[in-house]
């Protein structure tokens, strides 16, 4: 609805009839002209409260400011209202201008702003304001968690890590969302500290999840959705203590009572693991091709290693006695690795978790007596070498340990052999067999 303005044809008016006429809808508020000595004077006329009121201006424009807000409030029956001081109206129409462009009501932008300077206290609203844009300068909001999953996950296929290590980065960053539906940004350190704590996790497998979470953070934070000059929420949350573990290791004893137990297929697993330290993961990604015997090395690529990064793996001279007489075609283990908890469990034997591994860098450690070459070796790092793995075992029984030899001139029988061969090499066995 729009203000009509209403004035007699010719300019010329009798005395005391309207000068002007403003209208909104079926209101209709007029305008006097008249002299007061020697300047023009403008009277806006109307009846609030059953009174007739007039309020005189001195221009022109101003007194049809008058008139239309006057019709307005007329129109929509407030008319009460407009016993507003010259100063107070405007103020009004002021503020009605600067939001204008923002196409939001007076009130509502006053009630937002007393909101702002309720939660701010005695901080200048503009202060936080000018803080709120130096933090967030290139940020981009309201991004969720949710939204950035398939783009986190696919540079880090794009990254070719390890598929395992995928799979963990992909449940738990899934596992997070599933606890913070909210935008990213929203998120704060002390929330992610008490989800954590509320997994009831053991503190290796809550480490495990904070590292996760904290890579995905970090990705975040390089693509723009988190300020760069701060700490991210989980760069602020404190690591689980997870106090002095107990190294487990077989005894020489042991390793050689196992490996006279166990079958040619479950050799590989267990020489590799116990001899050279590989990770029962790594060792399960492993193909022959991969293990030089000439050069007794094991070469692990990159996408094979947990830690994402080549790594070269000297073999003993008692691992390469075992390894040379087995078949070596395709993987080093198959698909169905067997299950060498089942071979403990047959010779009444405990089997705690990593033992070979904690075995290998154990023993290593105690004949090389350098905790940055061994942690080259297993793909960790030296404090933890030096920490957990220090002096748990003499060198004399390190000499003992990698002293383990097959019995001479032992050799696998041609149907072990057959067992541990691919099965494309079986069917041509077969086929030879039965052919003649």
């Amino acid at each position: 609805m729009q203000d009509k303005i209403m004035t007699k044809p010719g300019g010329t008016r009798k005395r005391g009839r309207p000068f002007l006429k403003i209208k909104h809808g079926s209101a209709v508020v007029p305008i006097y002209k008249g002299r007061v000595r020697k300047w023009d004077c403008y009277t806006v006329a109307f009846h609030m409260n059953g009174r007739r009121v007039r309020r005189n201006f001195g221009s022109l424009e101003k007194a049809r400011a008058e008139a239309q807000l006057v019709a307005r409030k007329i129109q929509e029956g407030k008319a009460e209202a407009n016993d507003l001081t010259p100063a107070q109206r405007d103020n009004n129409l002021a503020a009605e201008r600067l939001v204008a462009p923002f196409n939001l009501p007076l009130v509502a932008a006053v009630e937002e702003y007393a909101r702002c300077r309720q939660m701010l206290g005695d901080v200048p609203l503009m202060a936080a304001i000018q803080e709120f844009v130096r933090r967030n300068r290139g940020v981009q909001l309201g991004v969720k968690v949710t939204d950035l999953i398939e783009e986190f996950l696919a540079t880090k296929a794009q990254d070719k890590l390890s598929r395992c290590y995928q799979f963990q980065l992909a449940g738990s960053v899934r596992r997070f969302a599933a606890a913070f539906p909210g935008e990213l940004l929203a998120i704060k350190s002390a929330e992610v500290d008490r989800w954590l704590r509320s997994l009831n996790h053991p503190p290796v497998t809550r480490n495990s999840l904070h590292r996760c979470l904290k890579v995905f953070f970090s990705f975040a934070k390089s693509r723009g959705y988190l300020p760069q000059s701060e700490a991210t929420a989980l760069e602020m949350v404190p690591m689980a203590k997870q106090g002095d573990t107990k190294t487990e290791i077989f005894q020489p004893a042991e390793m050689g009572k196992l490996l006279e137990a166990a079958s040619v297929h479950e050799l590989p697993l267990l020489l590799i693991g116990g001899f050279a330290g590989l990770r029962v993961a790594e060792i399960k990604r492993l193909e022959w091709k991969a293990v030089d015997l000439e050069r007794k090395i094991i070469t692990l690529r990159a996408d094979q290693a947990k830690t994402a990064s080549r790594r070269i793996v000297p073999i003993s001279d008692n691992l390469a006695a075992w390894l040379r007489p087995l078949p070596q075609e395709g993987r080093v283990v198959p698909k169905r690795a067997p299950d060498l908890t089942k071979l403990a469990e047959k010779l009444a034997m405990k089997w705690p978790r990593n033992v070979l591994r904690h075995s290998y860098i154990s023993y290593r450690l105690a004949i090389v007596k350098d905790a940055a070459s061994v942690a080259l070796e297993a793909g960790n790092s030296p404090d933890i070498i030096f920490k957990h793995y220090r002096e748990l075992v003499t060198e004399q029984d390190a000499q003992k340990w990698f002293s383990i030899s097959p019995p001479e001139g032992w050799t696998p029988s041609a149907s072990d052999k057959l067992k541990c061969s691919p099965r494309p090499s079986r069917r041509r066995h077969l086929i030879k067999s039965i052919l003649g």
